[in-house]
């Protein structure tokens, strides 16, 4: 009989020791975390004695054995700390035909709750820029045929375009049009011929769409989808010397990590941001220094988070009047940093009248982002006791979430009804949970 090739996983046993769980509690978590992303496992304590003899799992469920053992240790646990193979970055293919495919599956209705069912990998610090820019050389590849300064200006403007229709009707309706504005178009675009110069400022505008595509993933809860877009938008960027954009998305991938409470990644990631930055505009300065003061606040570094806010308003007074289409920065998004970092250091009342203010300075036709404001500020209202004043904020959140498509409101009306169901003997909750169900009848309809 042929002897076995199979090393045995030390590191996993390791972690397992740490975490002081039998196989079998390491197996009932993965199954856990597994039903959260919409798969059913039935893992039990010999799947677990396996992975210790070393059998490796199957790639969909090596992030959730690491997840589980995140959440028990309270810390990113990697890939390759568990004795598995990586997975964020590269699959093996060109960066173009990746982005080809992710394009492609993310704008079918009947594979995107696949794509988008992976787990956000907490312990995954991406590349450098100089790393990335090294690889630049993979972009370009089948050179069918040529773009000139009109083609990169079509990208520019369907990503402006794309943009708008996020913030008036929501990710639910922008990301399948960017995801196959990316496969379709943009895919060939970064496969033609053209000046240097030209195919530079294509990847740059390509960047920018994968940055805002990989935004909208990330906040319609799509985390790992949202993951592998914005590793994609780092290379595009590094590729077309964007740095920029490379902070921009590095930014954004702090704000996915602070949303899965993630404190010290997002940190980490928010100072690699700000440490890569060129020589900054105000706004863009005020845009990073806003994200260092909500991760820091996450930690538990109070004089940093309050240093960082004051450094982030100061640069926002000298920034001029014009705003980005993508990852803008305004008053708006300020104080709502403020109302975060608050939050954060246990300052419920002033947290809450931050976004109170944030509100009342928004754009009025940013109704997604009106609906999550509303929806932020009824749940902390309710935390304080202010039943009312929750109801009303949850009543202006309905409002827009009828009008919006977005797995963020979807998540947010679930949140909803489990806070308020315990006050339903309440006029003013009665009324909210018949409006709600209303709004959920006319949205499924």
């Amino acid at each position: 009989m042929a002897r076995s090739t199979r090393v045995p996983n030390a590191r996993l046993a390791d972690l397992i020791d740490q975490a002081r769980w039998t196989r079998t509690q390491l197996a009932r978590a993965v199954n856990r975390v597994g039903r959260e992303h919409g798969q059913e496992l039935t893992y039990d304590q010999s799947a677990v004695s396996h992975w210790i003899a070393g059998t490796v799992p199957r790639a969909a469920v090596r992030p959730l054995v690491c997840e589980a053992l995140s959440r028990r240790l309270r810390r990113p646990v990697s890939a390759a700390e568990a004795g598995f193979p990586a997975s964020l970055g590269s699959t093996g293919g060109g960066l173009v035909e990746e982005l080809i495919d992710i394009g492609t599956a993310d704008s079918d209705p009947g594979r995107r709750p696949t794509l988008a069912g992976g787990v956000f990998e907490a312990a995954a610090i991406p590349p450098e820029f100089a790393e990335l820019a090294a690889r630049s050389h993979a972009v370009s590849s089948g050179r069918t045929s040529r773009i000139g300064a009109a083609e990169v200006e079509t990208v520019r403007l369907m990503t402006e375009r794309i943009a708008d229709i996020l913030d008036e009707l929501g990710e639910g309706h922008a990301r399948p049009m960017a995801a196959a504005f990316l496969a379709n178009t943009v895919g060939p675009y970064l496969r033609a011929g053209g000046t240097e110069d030209t195919s530079r400022a294509m990847r740059s505008a390509a960047a920018d769409l994968v940055y805002l595509t990989g935004w909208m993933a990330m906040y319609g809860d799509a985390h790992r989808l949202g993951q592998r877009y914005y590793v994609k938008a780092l290379e595009l960027a590094a590729a077309a010397d964007d740095h920029v954009t490379y902070c921009r998305t590095l930014r954004g991938m702090s704000l996915q990590a602070t949303s899965l409470h993630h404190g010290h990644l997002a940190l980490t990631l928010a100072d690699s941001a700000a440490e890569a930055a060129p020589v900054a505009s105000p706004r863009l300065t005020a845009f990073l220094r806003g994200q260092q003061a909500h991760a820091a606040a996450m930690t538990g570094d109070r004089r940093q988070a309050l240093g960082r806010l004051a450094a982030a308003e100061a640069a926002l007074s000298r920034a001029d009047e014009q705003r980005e289409h993508i990852g803008g920065y305004d008053r708006t998004a300020y104080l709502f940093h403020v109302g975060q970092v608050r939050e954060q250091l246990a300052d419920l009342p002033g947290s809450i009248r931050a976004i109170e203010e944030s509100i009342r300075v928004q754009p009025p036709q940013e109704r997604q982002g009106r609906m999550h404001a509303h929806a932020v500020l009824a749940k902390r209202q309710l935390r304080l006791g202010h039943l009312d004043a929750a109801c009303a904020s949850w009543t202006h959140f309905l409002d827009h979430y009828q009008r919006v498509s977005t797995g963020r409101g979807d998540k947010h009306l679930r949140e909803l009804r489990a806070a308020v169901r315990p006050h339903r003997a309440a006029r003013p909750v009665r009324q909210l949970l018949d409006q709600a169900t209303e709004v959920a009848a006319a949205k499924a309809a």
